[in-house]
Order: C-alpha cells, then sequence, then structure tokens
C-alpha cells in the first residue's frame, strides 16, 4: 500500500523556490520520495485566537472524519465478500481512486467557499460528515437484513427435509384438496427405512387409504412422501407413527 506524508516546507521567498529546494534534497538527489503539490487555497484565517479556539474542535473532526471513512472501506470490503480483491477500484473519491484523488487534489470552490472562516468550513464538512456517516448505517442495516433473509432462504432450500421449506418441493396435485372426510399428509422417512415404510405406513392407524403414500422428493439422506388417510384419524395416525420409528416427521 502507497504510504503518503502530508508536509509543510520552511518558506523561501517564493513557493516554487520552496518546491524546487526540496525536489532537489528527496528526488534529485536521494530518491527518498515521489512529490506532489498539495493546493490549498489563500483561506481567511483570522485571529490567532480564533485559530486556537477552532484547534480543539479541528481535532475531533478529523478524527470522526477517520473514523467514517474507515467504516466506509470496511463496508466495502464486507459487500464485496469473494471479490476483495476489487476493493481498491471501487474505493473512489470524485470519481477517481484515491492516488489519483491525493495526489491531484483540488480544492472544491462550490462547496467550501473560501470567503467564509475557516469555522463555518469546519462546520459544513462535519455536517457533510454526519450525513454520510448516517447514510453508512441505514445502507449497512438495509443490506444485513437483506443478507439474513438470503441465508435464511438459502437454509431453507438447501437444509434438512426436516428444516427446509417445502413450498418449491410440493405440488398441489399432491394433495387430497377441498375434501370433507380425506386429508394428505407428508412424512420425512430416512432411505434405510423406506421399505419398513412401505409396509408398515397403512397399519399405524385405521382409515388410511392403501396404496395412497408417495414418494414426492429425496436428499441425500431422506425422502418426503406423502401419505392419505380420513381427517378423524390424524392424531392416532401420528401418534403410532412415531412409536413405530422415532425417526419420521410427520407434517
Amino acid at each position: 500500500m502507497t504510504e503518503f506524508w502530508l508536509i509543510s516546507a520552511p518558506g523561501e521567498k517564493t513557493c516554487q523556490q520552496t518546491w524546487e529546494k526540496m525536489m532537489t534534497a528527496t528526488t534529485c538527489k536521494n530518491n527518498l520520495s515521489s512529490n506532489h503539490k498539495f493546493s490549498i487555497p489563500d483561506l481567511k484565517v483570522g485571529t490567532l485566537d480564533v485559530l486556537v479556539g477552532l484547534s480543539d474542535e479541528l481535532a475531533k473532526l478529523d478524527s470522526f472524519v477517520e473514523s467514517v471513512v474507515k467504516k466506509v472501506a470496511q463496508y466495502m470490503v464486507d459487500v464485496l465478500e469473494d471479490s476483495r480483491d476489487k476493493v481498491q477500484e471501487n474505493l473512489l473519491a470524485n470519481g477517481v481512486d484515491l492516488v489519483t484523488y491525493i495526489t491531484r487534489f483540488q480544492w472544491d470552490m462550490a462547496k467550501y467557499v473560501i470567503k467564509q472562516s475557516l469555522k463555518n468550513i469546519s462546520e459544513i464538512i462535519s455536517k457533510q460528515i454526519m450525513q454520510i456517516d448516517n447514510d453508512l448505517k441505514n445502507r449497512a442495516s438495509s443490506y444485513n437484513n437483506l443478507k439474513g433473509n438470503l441465508q435464511n432462504l438459502e437454509r431453507k432450500n438447501a437444509g434438512s427435509l426436516l428444516t427446509r421449506s417445502l413450498a418449491d418441493i410440493v405440488k398441489k396435485e399432491d394433495f387430497v384438496l377441498d375434501s370433507e372426510y380425506l386429508i394428505t399428509l407428508v412424512t420425512v422417512v430416512p432411505k434405510t427405512f423406506y421399505a419398513d415404510w412401505q409396509k408398515t405406513y397403512e397399519t399405524p392407524a385405521e382409515m388410511v387409504e392403501p396404496r395412497s403414500s408417495n414418494l414426492l422428493f429425496e436428499d441425500t439422506d431422506s425422502g418426503l412422501f406423502s401419505v392419505t388417510l380420513f381427517r378423524k384419524a390424524i392424531d392416532d395416525f401420528k401418534h403410532r407413527a412415531r412409536e413405530n420409528n422415532e425417526r419420521l416427521s410427520v407434517q
């Protein structure tokens, strides 16, 4: 990662002379650094008392800005997840990469009018950073909610038949509908118990429709079977099915 130092050099007669002297000392002779001018306009400085009073506020503002910038960068890392190698190209300032922004910095005269006092300019910056911080919190909250909902859906769709949603598995034609007397239940049967299920599902309770069980879906461990019976036999069927095999889950 590139390291930048923001420095002020002792003045010569002109700024250009100061620049040339620094370039000679750090670049031409020793190749210590690559130098770039960081142009700041002639701001309305005010009195020494004003500067002293503003120094503490600027220190706090500096810490606040740094914390928000770090949060933005971390948020970008979290959002990109498996594409974290692209973080740098997505972290932009005014539409350009950070190195370009710093080395070619230009004061935004429209946002920060230099005729204003330093205190007013600092208050404008503070309000803008607070707005960015609030926007980031709202977007992060929305993103985390969406991510959580997506993860829940993925767990439901990829998990065990005992826990996942069956909405995308069962179909309308798999059930007896609009019957006053009959109802279709579904049950999760481990694959090792398929044969036992086929032999015994008609016997746990009376009023089970013969040969009504069908395999609707299976994963690596279990299968989802349907069975049709009379409504008044539901509780008895569930109770006796679980007694016969504790690994059955009847729904």
